[in-house]
C-alpha cells in the first residue's frame, strides 16, 4: 500500500473512531478498497489514490462517520458467497443470519429438490443463499412492505425463484403451497420495542427490526403458519432475539413441534431456534399464546 491510502486511512481510521463507529479501522479500509476498485486485501497493492479518489473517499468516512451503515455507504452488504443490494428501506442481513442458513442447508442436504420458504424475507439473504447453493431447490420469499419488496426483487432478479409481497403470517399467504414446503425459514422482526439500538440499526426500518414491547408479535403468528405451511418431517428455524434462547423453542413445543433446539451465534448469544413437524401431521397450534 503507497504512503497516500495509509495516510488516507489513517485520517479516516482517527475521523470514525471519534465518531463513535465500533470498527473504524476496518470500516475505513473497505471504504478505500470500494473507491479504488479492488478487494479489501487487494488495497494493500493498489497504486497510490488520485485526487479524485481521496476526495471521494473522504466524502464516504464523512457518510459513515455520521453513522450511516457502512452497507448503505458501499451499496451492498456480504451474504455467505453473495454481495446483496441494500439501502434504506430494507433491513441489512448480518453475519449470525448465515448460521441459519448453513444449518437449513445442511438439513436439506438429503432432500432432492427441496421446497423452501423464506418468511419475512427482506433483502433475500436466506432464499438467496439457499437457490444459489442448492440450484436444485424450489424456493419461495414473502416480504410484505413495498419497499423491502423492491430490493428483494432486485436481489432475485435472475435468479429462479418466487417472490411473493404479502403478510408472512397470514393463512392466505401461500395457502397453495400448505402441507408442502420442506423447510420454513425465517429471520422475522424480533427486537423488544424498549431495546436500545445503535445508530446503524435505527437506519434499518423500524418493521424488520421490532417486533413488539417482547419482540415476539411476529414470531408468535409465524410458528403455526410454518406448521401449515410444512409436510410431516419437515423443519423450520426462526432467528430471534437474544433474551428469547428458552422462549421460542417453548413456542415451538407448545405448537406440536418435535425436537425444538435453540443455536448460539459466533458470540455464544442465543440466536436461532430450529424444529421439526412431526410425522402425525400438522402441530396442534394450543397455548402458543399463553407463553
Amino acid at each position: 500500500m503507497g504512503t497516500g491510502w495509509r495516510a488516507l486511512l489513517d485520517e479516516a481510521t482517527r475521523r470514525l473512531t471519534e465518531s463513535g463507529v465500533d470498527s473504524p479501522r476496518v470500516d475505513a479500509e473497505f471504504l478505500a478498497a470500494h473507491v479504488a476498485g479492488v478487494s479489501r486485501g487487494g488495497l494493500f497493492a493498489a497504486a497510490a489514490p488520485t485526487s479524485a479518489q481521496a476526495k471521494k473517499f473522504r466524502s464516504l468516512v464523512e457518510r459513515r462517520a455520521a453513522r450511516e451503515p457502512l452497507q448503505h455507504v458501499l451499496g451492498t452488504a456480504p451474504f455467505r458467497y453473495a454481495e446483496l443490494a441494500v439501502g434504506p428501506g430494507v433491513f441489512v442481513p448480518r453475519p449470525e443470519t448465515e448460521q441459519l442458513a448453513e444449518w437449513a442447508l445442511a438439513r436439506l442436504a438429503t432432500v432432492a429438490a427441496p421446497l423452501v420458504v423464506d418468511l419475512c424475507a427482506g433483502s433475500g439473504a436466506i432464499g438467496h443463499a439457499i437457490v444459489s447453493e442448492r440450484p436444485d431447490a424450489v424456493v419461495v420469499l414473502v416480504e410484505k412492505y413495498p419497499e423491502a419488496a423492491n430490493w428483494l426483487r432486485r436481489n432475485l432478479d435472475g435468479v429462479a425463484a418466487r417472490v411473493v409481497e404479502a403478510d408472512a403470517v397470514s393463512p392466505e399467504t401461500l395457502s397453495d403451497l400448505d402441507g408442502q414446503c420442506d423447510a420454513v425459514l425465517s429471520n422475522p422482526p424480533y427486537v423488544p420495542t424498549s431495546t436500545a439500538v445503535s445508530p446503524e440499526v435505527a437506519a434499518d426500518p423500524a418493521t424488520a427490526v421490532f417486533g413488539g414491547s417482547c419482540g415476539l408479535d411476529v414470531i408468535r403468528p409465524l410458528i403455526p403458519r410454518a406448521a401449515r405451511l410444512l409436510r410431516p418431517g419437515g423443519v423450520v428455524a426462526i432467528e430471534h432475539d437474544d433474551s428469547h434462547g428458552a422462549v421460542v423453542p417453548e413456542l415451538l413445543t407448545a405448537a406440536g413441534f418435535a425436537d425444538a433446539t435453540d443455536h448460539d451465534d459466533l458470540t455464544g448469544r442465543p440466536r436461532f431456534a430450529t424444529a421439526t413437524l412431526p410425522p402425525r401431521g400438522l402441530a396442534r397450534l394450543a397455548g402458543c399464546e399463553a407463553l
